[in-house]
């Protein structure tokens, strides 16, 4: 089993970054792959980007490419995404997801998620 904690979302002003944070409390973190995706007020929830099990790949929706960075530290069982050049468009709740497959999961494919953390973008 894996639990995953969301944390570091906040508000922030256009232009502005933010570093959001999923820690895992399973000793196994290292064996999946990790996902972030979000979901604005009214919307489905859409992936933002994805690293594989050792941090060697990383791929993005294009809608954050360029702006947003993910990394892993396996030592300490976290993943992070890194956003830059935050525009309004970019408020949504965050979830970070873990997935079995161990590169490029499809969404169906992640197994267990975080609770989620707020992001707001102000203009």
């Amino acid at each position: 089993q894996v639990q995953l904690v969301d944390s570091g979302g906040g508000l922030v002003q256009v232009g502005g970054s933010l570093r959001l944070s999923c820690a895992s409390s399973g000793r196994t973190f290292s064996s999946y792959a990790m996902g972030w995706f979000r979901q604005a007020p009214g919307k489905e929830r859409e992936f933002v980007g994805g690293i594989s099990w050792n941090g060697g790949n990383t791929y993005y929706a294009d809608s954050v490419k360029g702006r947003f960075t993910i990394s892993r530290d396996n030592t300490k069982n976290t993943v992070y995404l890194q956003m830059n050049s935050l525009k309004p468009e970019d408020t949504a709740v965050y979830y970070c997801a873990a997935s079995r497959i161990l590169y490029k999961p499809r969404t169906y494919e992640y197994d267990y998620w975080g609770q989620g953390t707020q992001v707001t973008v102000s203009s």
